[in-house]
């Protein structure tokens, strides 16, 4: 498109010319102008004060018809109208976010609700004055900059003195053209003390808080820059084993939307969740109620996959400074704000000393002309000129000790003193006064010559009168990855046609294989040795004479897939034991050496890696002495998928039956707590639980007297009030010390876990009922200290033994009472030394290094294994 334009022809016919004007430049200018004015005006706060400009002039129009009443919302957003060119909605919109945020402006009538995300009554219902904290923070003419307004008849600030790091505090969040700002609130309490340590030239590290609280990982905040990014989570909890609780949500989300979230997913197959209550008011509290059967912790896991439950933000901290825009991390806005604010302090300091020290001047200047009737020298002067040369004249003998020269000013000030107050004039109250206006200058002194002493004071000052209930809300925590295929409910049935060679969901006529979801990824194994991972869908073709077809588990090393396969027509038989932890999806991986007409002759799929003892059987050719023998997968070492396998035997095999099944070969698998993130791991993070084989355990005890055991699933969550998680033992009895509140006695019991598919507590729901202690040591020892009684000596601290002291009884015995004096306290002991029998188990087979296709296998003697030896 030309930049040239034929604007207009002007003029007679005979003299009519083309004017041709040059829009391109016009356009970039406009385009400039504009997008300045949108970052500059409207989307990107400054930097001094942390507003935008219409923020800004809220808070000065409400400072302007600030009486300390309450004044309607409607009021203050007309009175805005002066300074702002807007219109009213955006003002009152702006108004009640800064309302919500509970700092600047004490708010009354309703106001709208974070938690639910319901909007404010209209501006002409609610009602709104200055907070305390922002009288004292935001507001100080004498060092205010001044503008004039957009229509020039009034006067606003160029920026407001803000004392206090307030950008960070609120949070701020804007569009403009060609950029964004995105600056994620912090805690109220952490700001002033991060700004305490950078005055005292200390390091700091500052995180957001929210107002919706929640739980937040940030490992990859990256000080707000961009590039940054936080994970929230919402605080879900397990009510019962049909119910979950969610007490707080993430950021930027309201119930409604996490709601309309969980409702989706369980609509796409997702979770499945029988309904939902909504019960929040001042709190969050939103049941989810599941079918039977249906997991708690899988479905707690997800929802953080599936939902709004977990949210990621990516950071932006761009602001105004010489108006242009500056991309800046939150710990450089702190400190410029904190150095900001010790030079606020300094300048109302120094107006302060100025204006005491004027005070003084002319107290002092007062009292000379009170006290030495220089007064009386202008009765007979008949000019002004006359008044001021003679009082002037009068003051000389008695000003060596002012500390600046007299001025006409000050001489005509000393005119206007009423006859009244110098007849009622109090030498010994005007020195007092001058005295007190002394101290209090030497006061302000010291202020400036100490300043970073002065301002860490006024920090601590505001923390303690504005710092309570602002305590952190937003917890910090490392979070799991969450894999999505672990947790999604199987909403789909998977097919396989075998002979064809097709799989899907589609194929309902055909063999039913297993549950699966539409994020899942099938493993298929076919007669000819070939093996494939694809994507489920309704109908997909992967090879001829399908033997084996599952859900693939990625990075999963128990599952043991047991093999014997014949190498080429006619050739040697190998048997193999390998794994299958990664793939490429959709490419054809050969199992066999590849050679023309190999087929697998015996195949089964172990989750636990089991490996039974199978029956060869040979065909009877030429002078073939044995022709069947027994051989047990268990002597076979497990490999990579790529590895060869050993000989079975060079000559045909007829068939191959299954003789015993097996049990597992892999060791015990062992098991960590990282209590970080209160997650199950085998990657060594956290505290070893012990080696854990299939039919192991974990005991969990919790601070209410709740007791269960769980198979150790990586996916089982934990609560805060969990106080035992270790490997259980069904012979080792719990050992408990606790207060009953109906009978309002101390007692101690002992027991066994006697259902370990059942949930039980083994102290009573009364709510004075407490647990004073709980041991699972063999032996555990307790120390008892008594209350002193009135006029008697202290009873001297009972030890007890616990297992001497009484004998293991049902999970719902009471126990026997501990003693009938006052308890002061329970203090657990070391326990007395007790040696367990150990088990004494075969070793184990372990999973070793991969083996590539190629080396050369020994065989000693026709129709043998011979052992590969590392």
């Amino acid at each position: 498109m030309s930049d040239e334009i034929n604007i207009n022809q002007e003029g007679s016919e005979e003299n009519q010319q083309d004017t041709i004007t040059r829009v391109g430049g016009m356009y970039k200018d406009w385009f400039l102008d504009y997008a300045s004015y949108v970052i500059l005006e409207r989307a990107v706060p400054a930097i001094e004060d942390g507003f935008k400009p219409v923020q800004r002039r809220i808070m000065h129009s409400m400072k302007d018809l600030d009486d300390g009443r309450y004044n309607k919302v409607a009021n203050i957003v007309g009175h805005t109208m002066q300074y702002h060119p807007h219109g009213d909605a955006s003002i009152a919109d702006a108004m009640v976010q800064i309302g919500q945020k509970d700092l600047l402006i004490d708010t009354q009538g309703n106001w709208g609700n974070i938690l639910t995300g319901d909007s404010a009554a209209a501006s002409r219902y609610i009602e709104a004055r200055l907070s305390k904290f922002a009288t004292e923070v935001i507001f100080s003419p004498k060092i205010t900059e001044w503008q004039l307004s957009y229509d020039g008849r009034k006067k606003e600030p160029i920026n407001l003195p803000v004392k206090f790091p307030l950008l960070l505090a609120q949070g701020a969040e804007g569009i403009a053209v060609g950029l964004s700002t995105k600056i994620l609130p912090h805690n109220f309490i952490e700001l002033i003390e991060a700004s305490v340590k950078h005055l005292k030239g200390k390091r700091f590290t500052l995180y957001p808080d929210f107002p919706t609280a929640g739980v937040m990982d940030v490992s990859n905040y990256n000080d707000g820059n961009r590039g940054g990014k936080i994970r929230i989570r919402a605080k879900i909890s397990q009510l019962d084993k049909n119910t979950l609780v969610i007490s707080e949500i993430p950021f930027g989300t309201n119930t409604s939307s996490l709601i309309d979230s969980i409702l989706k997913a369980n609509d796409k197959g997702k979770i499945k969740v029988k309904r939902i209550e909504d019960n929040t008011a001042a709190e969050v509290e939103i049941l989810v109620h599941l079918p039977p059967n249906i997991s708690p912790d899988k479905t707690i896991d997800a929802l953080y996959a599936f939902t709004a439950c977990e949210t990621s933000i990516s950071p932006l901290a761009c602001v105004i400074e010489d108006n242009k825009p500056l991309f800046i991390g939150v710990s450089e806005i702190l400190r410029r704000s904190t150095d900001n604010t010790v030079d606020l302090l300094k300048k109302e300091l120094e107006i302060e000393l100025q204006e005491l020290e004027e005070n003084w001047h002319f107290a002092s200047l007062e009292r000379i002309f009170i006290e030495n009737r220089i007064y009386r020298e202008i009765e007979e002067e008949e000019t002004w000129e006359g008044v001021i040369k003679a009082i002037d004249e009068g003051l000389k003998p008695h000003i060596t000790h002012l500390k600046r020269a007299v001025t006409e000013e000050d001489i005509v000030r000393l005119t206007e003193i009423r006859i009244k107050r110098i007849s009622k004039f109090d030498i010994d109250k005007a020195q007092q006064k001058i005295e007190a206006l002394e101290g209090e200058i030497e006061k302000v002194k010291h202020n400036l010559a100490n300043l970073i002493d002065f301002a860490i004071a006024y920090f601590e000052e505001l923390k303690k009168t504005y710092g309570k209930g602002k305590e952190r809300k937003t917890e910090i925590r490392v979070f799991d990855d969450i894999e999505a295929q672990k947790v999604v409910i199987r909403n789909s049935k998977l097919y396989v046609n075998r002979s064809e060679g097709f799989i899907g969901t589609s194929l309902k006529k055909d063999e039913y294989v297993c549950d699966c979801s539409d994020i899942d990824d099938i493993i298929v194994f076919t007669a000819n040795g070939k093996m494939m991972v694809t994507k489920v869908d309704a109908k997909t073709f992967v090879g001829k004479d399908i033997i084996h077809v599952a859900v693939f588990k990625k990075k999963d090393k128990r599952t043991i897939y047991n093999m014997i396969y014949q190498d080429g027509k006619g050739g040697a038989t190998y048997i193999k034991r390998f794994y299958v932890s990664s793939v490429t999806r959709d490419r054809e991986y050969d199992l066999t050496t590849g050679k023309a007409g190999s087929s697998v002759l015996y195949f089964t799929a172990n989750p636990n890696g089991e490996a039974e003892t199978i029956t060869v059987m040979l065909r009877q050719k030429g002078s073939i002495k044995k022709l069947k023998w027994d051989i047990d997968f268990a002597d076979i070492l497990i490999k990579g998928r790529n590895s060869k396998g050993n000989i079975v035997t060079k000559y045909a095999v007829k068939r191959i039956e299954l003789k015993e099944k097996g049990v597992s070969t892999l060791k015990p698998r062992k098991i960590w707590f990282d209590d970080t993130v209160k997650r199950l791991n085998v990657d060594g993070r956290g505290e070893l639980l012990g080696a854990f084989k299939g039919e192991d355990r974990l005991l969990v005890i919790h601070s209410d007297g709740l007791i269960k055991t769980i198979t150790p699933e990586l996916t089982t969550h934990f609560d805060d009030n969990m106080i035992i998680l270790e490997k259980w033992n069904p012979e080792k009895p719990i050992s408990a010390i606790y207060y009953e509140g109906e009978k309002e006695r101390y007692y101690v019991k002992r027991f066994l876990v006697e259902n370990e598919n059942k949930e039980d507590k083994f102290i009573s729901d009364h709510p004075d009922t407490r647990l004073e202690f709980v041991s699972t040591h063999w032996k555990p020892v307790a120390e008892v200290d008594f209350v002193k009684p009135r006029g008697k000596e202290v009873k001297p601290a009972m030890e007890i033994v616990l297992e001497d002291f009484i004998s293991v009884k049902g999970i719902k015995a009471l126990g026997n009472q501990l003693t009938a004096d006052k308890i002061k306290s329970v203090k657990e002991l070391d326990p007395i030394p007790y040696e367990e029998e150990e088990e004494v188990h075969a070793e184990d087979m372990e999973v070793v290094d991969e083996e590539r296709i190629g080396q050369d296998d020994e065989k000693d003697g026709e129709g043998q294994i011979t052992m590969e030896l590392d």
